[in-house]
């Protein structure tokens, strides 16, 4: 989870880097990536897949602390099951459809056709992973007592 996190963070990082690079190579008249939108339209939905799972191990992910505060402990204990539930069930659901999407693109052998030319099917990959990390996740929380990350 936590490899999750940093690949997330060097993701995020390496385009901050590109597109500075490309703002300042266009205004001083220097050659220009062609390539650098493209990179980063697949790299912050790519970051953002690969920061989830680590999230939710953290417990930084989004959640509804005024209900922590309303809510008696073994009514929240009783929330935070069912949204691990639900978590799970939703994880799995996705990454069935990753899989099924994923066999589709390779058996039609399906490219991305842009500035840069790749199998259709590597999108699907990450988004897999990070789905089954997910529900590995949701299941842990389901199964442990206090749903804290180990």
């Amino acid at each position: 989870m936590e490899l999750c996190g940093t690949l997330a963070a060097l993701v995020i990082g390496a385009c901050v880097l590109l597109v500075c690079y490309d703002v300042v190579a266009r205004n001083l008249g220097l050659r220009s990536l062609t390539w650098v939108v493209e990179v980063t339209e697949y790299a912050l939905p790519l970051a953002t897949f690969l920061a989830a799972p680590w999230l939710l191990y953290r417990q930084d992910h989004v959640r509804l602390d005024l209900l922590q505060q309303v809510c008696p402990a073994p009514v929240m204990r009783r929330i935070e099951r069912l949204a691990a539930l639900l978590g799970l069930a939703v994880s799995v659901v996705i990454c069935w459809y990753a899989v099924a999407a994923l066999r589709d693109a390779r058996a039609i052998g399906s490219l991305v056709m842009k500035t840069l030319v790749f199998p259709e099917w590597w999108l699907f990959v990450p988004l897999l992973i990070c789905f089954a990390l997910l529900a590995v996740e949701s299941g842990r929380r389901l199964l442990t007592p206090s749903g804290k990350a180990g």
